[in-house]
């Protein structure tokens, strides 16, 4: 069983690891909250300056089109990834609105496909 998951498990996982976070990440420097929240789990906990919500895909999407409104990103770099499927986490650092910050995103991968599960911003 355990020789089954590795021939199974490398594939998807490293296509996650490069995968995911990619569109992720150009999404948060274009500021394009629209196909960002097409990654949102259908629930997720959004951390958005010290503000924690448990909010829904149509919330959270609301919430990012605000901030993205208030500080318009220049640039996204991942600084950090980890984890191993099915939860894998990014730390990257965007230029915003003049402003530094922290991004922290949390991925769950299963058979439906990758979903943020957890969305922190915090200023630098």
């Amino acid at each position: 069983m355990l020789l089954l998951f590795l021939t199974a498990g490398p594939s998807t996982a490293q296509e996650n690891s490069q995968d995911v976070f990619t569109p992720i990440g150009k999404y948060l420097q274009a500021g394009d909250y629209e196909k960002l929240s097409a990654w949102f789990a259908d629930n997720l906990e959004l951390d958005m300056l010290g503000a924690v919500n448990n909010c829904t895909r149509n919330q959270a999407k609301l919430i990012m089109k605000n901030f993205f409104s208030n500080y318009t990103p220049k640039k996204f770099t991942i600084i950090h990834k980890s984890g191993k499927a099915p939860m894998k986490y990014a730390v990257g650092s965007l230029s915003a609105g003049g402003e530094r910050f922290r991004v922290i995103l949390y991925v769950k991968t299963t058979d439906a496909g990758s979903h943020i599960e957890q969305l922190k911003v915090e200023r630098e």
